[in-house]
């Protein structure tokens, strides 16, 4: 299959309509070609006029690891153009910085969770765009958990850098789908198209959304692997509490624990609460020591999330319940348990991080609810309105 980025590449027709033009380039270290050449240097190498170049959150470079890092605007040493931070002293385009081009491609890896916030930057640069005439093409790139969406549905007054718009955890779309949605939701006027991938089917084995055959690269410093980017619409809500999402370990955001839990007996009351949810996956009770963030230096017992092997179903996982269904048992075992974190979760004041995470406080609610059962949590009548609202955006 081809990606965006190869196609552009590869036909000289659909780079015409940018001969004469000004290039911005909105990319980080996952942006590259089959042959892993930088989005940067095969577009430059092409005969492109590569004005600038934007990068998100994390940085052009990838080497912030954790959230409200911020990155500095600087000067690129081989091409010296200006590259602008969309993650440091701003989030959204400047006047400034939009006057530095015409057209801008963002060809970024996303991970197909509503809370990464690369789905927020292309909103603000399709925004900015609007704002001052300019073009935006996405370099259309899978999304490598597919099309199963999951999670509920952002409530209106909780949007925020990790939730732009009314959309579930897990979403289902690409990021050249989602610029349409944005687009028609928000009522833009902007000229926008994508460059299609070719090839792409997101409900074939083995990689259900990721081409095996493409070399994985973190799109992000805790991004390691296809199983991290499976269980993330589940583990990322792990940001908002007081036990280790694995950073500060060689599988982030895989796994969940503390020093202070029985990963056995929690696995045994997710699975005495709702077993149903935990189909498609395998969960494994392991032993870490985080050597930086929650918990460092200290030994902690946790739970590995196994979204891989023979043991995986694309079609049953449910990393979303999943998480919750952890949450859930730690609050069953431990019912005074400090488990939300308290802390202003990407720049938002006032609420508790893991309501922000997921655009209300309903699965908070659920999980602190002694009465509550599996069956009160919300959830799929949000998967299903979004699966119809999402499906004339579909390119593939």
């Amino acid at each position: 299959m081809k990606f965006g980025i190869d196609r552009l590449l590869a036909d000289p027709a659909l780079r015409k309509p940018l001969e004469g033009k000004r290039i911005a380039l909105l990319a980080h270290p996952a942006s590259v070609t089959a042959d892993l050449t930088h989005s940067l240097d095969a577009l430059v190498a092409c005969g492109l006029n590569v004005s600038a170049m934007f990068g998100p959150q994390h940085g052009v470079r990838g080497d912030l690891q954790d959230n409200m890092m911020e990155s500095p605007d600087f000067t690129d040493p081989t091409y010296n153009i200006p590259v602008f931070s969309l993650y440091g002293e701003v989030r959204r385009p400047t006047g400034q910085s939009m006057s530095t081009f015409d057209v801008m491609l963002v060809d970024m890896q996303d991970l197909g969770t509503r809370i990464y916030t690369f789905v927020t930057t292309l909103l603000y640069v399709l925004e900015a765009a609007a704002d001052h005439g300019k073009s935006v093409w996405v370099l259309d790139r899978p999304n490598p958990i597919g099309r199963p969406v999951e999670g509920q549905t952002l409530l209106p007054g909780w949007e925020s850098f990790v939730g732009a718009g009314p959309m579930p955890m897990r979403h289902g779309m690409t990021l050249g789908e989602l610029g349409h949605w944005f687009i028609a939701h928000y009522n833009l006027d902007v000229d926008y198209r994508v460059i299609a991938m070719e090839g792409w089917a997101p409900d074939s084995a083995p990689g259900f959304g990721w081409p095996t055959d493409r070399i994985w690269i973190n799109p992000s410093p805790n991004a390691p692997n296809i199983n991290m980017a499976r269980a993330y619409p589940g583990t990322v809500m792990l940001e908002g509490t007081t036990l280790s999402e694995g950073r500060g370990t060689t599988r982030p955001l895989e796994l969940f624990g503390a020093p202070d839990i029985d990963a056995k007996a929690v696995i045994a009351r997710m699975h005495a609460i709702a077993p149903e949810w935990l189909k498609g996956c395998t969960l494994r009770d392991i032993w870490f020591q985080p050597t930086f963030h929650k918990h460092v230096g200290q030994l902690c017992n946790g739970v590995h999330i196994h979204a891989e092997g023979p043991s995986y179903d694309h079609a049953a996982f449910q990393p979303w319940r999943v998480q919750a269904l952890g949450f859930k048992a730690i609050r069953a075992l431990y019912s005074d348990y400090d488990l939300w974190r308290d802390f202003p979760y990407e720049y938002e004041f006032g609420k508790l991080a893991i309501d922000v995470i997921n655009g209300g406080p309903g699965l908070r609610g659920w999980v602190d609810d002694p009465t509550a059962i599996a069956a009160d949590l919300k959830g799929a009548a949000d998967e299903a309105a979004w699966q119809i609202e999402s499906g004339p955006y579909l390119l593939y």
